[in-house]
């Protein structure tokens, strides 16, 4: 995105009367299960604009932090802020689409006029949004008959009719077909080219190269890095994201 655009979409958020969420501040973030740290002392900066790849071995804590990040989960000790803000302050401004989606038991066009309903919003543009995900022409048909690919855009839909601020994913794309993954990866794009901020969760290194802006890596519990796209993938500093990014265990 320009810094044209950067700042047209910042002053546009500044016009409906809420100050920007972003940047986001995390400060020595703790999280404890117990006597088990999964999470520890984390400390990292996002700006207003992009598409942040979050990346790391499995339990390396990635969807726990985006929990964290939406205010889902407190953290043991530490601090988060969006734009000084606490995340439960920043929730109804944020969207969160999950690895397997949970949809209505309803039809697919009653599945988006459900939120647009529960947050107030205008159900003019129900059609138009679901022609925008490839789903006009299944708009009456119940949500349970959607494919994967399908339940995933319907999902995604059903958060960007919200209007959010910044939307989280927690690996979208799992288990789909490269068709619906290249799809998904489209619509998330156009959303990031509005304006919303991007946080995604994702193991797919192909997609992760299409996408990230920046990279968040985690091992362990901690960041190992944070970079640039362009410098994380050619040149990773730490030893556990070159193995990661050859396809060896990372223990």
């Amino acid at each position: 995105m320009s810094d044209a655009t950067a700042l047209m979409h910042l002053q546009t958020r500044a016009a409906t009367g809420h100050a920007p969420l972003l940047p986001l501040k995390v400060r020595d973030l703790v999280l404890r299960f117990g006597e088990a740290t999964v999470l520890d002392g984390l400390n990292l900066d996002l700006g207003p604009t992009g598409c942040t790849m979050i990346m790391g071995p499995n339990g390396s804590g990635k969807s726990l932090l985006l929990k964290l990040l939406h205010g889902l989960m407190q953290p043991s000790s530490g601090r988060i802020e969006w734009g000084g803000d606490a995340p439960e302050q920043a929730t109804a401004r944020q969207a969160l689409v999950f690895q397997k989606p949970v949809l209505l038991r309803r039809s697919v066009a009653a599945n988006i006029d459900f939120v647009l309903k529960a947050r107030a919003k205008d159900t003019g543009g129900l059609d138009a949004l679901l022609e925008h995900v490839g789903l006009a022409h299944k708009a009456r048909q119940p949500a349970r008959l959607l494919s994967g690919g399908e339940a995933q855009r319907l999902a995604l839909a059903r958060a960007l009719a919200t209007d959010p601020e910044v939307l989280f994913l927690d690996e979208p794309t799992a288990s789909l077909d490269p068709a619906s993954v290249l799809a998904i990866e489209e619509i998330v794009n156009e959303a990031r080219a509005r304006g919303v901020r991007i946080i995604f969760v994702t193991h797919d290194i192909g997609q992760a190269r299409r996408m990230a802006d920046d990279v968040v890596f985690l091992h362990r519990g901690r960041i190992a890095e944070h970079c640039a796209a362009a410098e994380f993938f050619p040149e990773p500093r730490s030893a556990a994201a070159r193995d990661y990014l050859n396809g060896r265990i990372v223990v």
